[in-house]
């Protein structure tokens, strides 16, 4: 069975991208435009990759996983590998998401070879 991935980004073009190429690689994605979005679909289906941009109107992307977190935990799902991605090099939002112990954490723009080791990686 596919690995089902989900990618929160407000980017479009940059949400098209990742689909595309993780599509290419055999897997299952799902997009989320915004962290209020990413809970929604997180409350109806299960992922084994969450690939979320750091930077993002309203909820960002720290505040998002942080939620996720604590739904599956409220609700006694496993925990799910998260990859945080970003175009902005913020000490804070790194320090962040470090903080978080996040599975990777990437610079956009990223290499494709890096970027679907890291998925492949952390999938399992």
């Amino acid at each position: 069975m596919a690995k089902h991935i989900l990618i929160i980004d407000d980017e479009e073009l940059v949400s098209k991208t990742l689909i595309k190429l993780l599509k290419k690689e055999g897997y299952t994605t799902e997009i989320a435009r915004s962290g209020e979005e990413a809970l929604g679909k997180i409350k109806k289906a299960d992922f084994d990759l969450i690939i979320s941009d750091v930077r993002m109107p309203g909820m960002d992307g720290v505040e998002t996983i942080k939620q996720i977190r604590a739904y599956l935990e409220g609700v006694g799902k496993k925990s799910v590998p998260e990859v945080m991605i970003t175009g902005y090099a913020e000490a804070d939002k790194y320090e962040k998401a470090a903080e978080l112990e996040v599975a990777d954490y990437l610079y956009k723009p990223f290499d494709i070879d890096e970027f679907l080791s890291i998925v492949k990686k952390n999938v399992g």
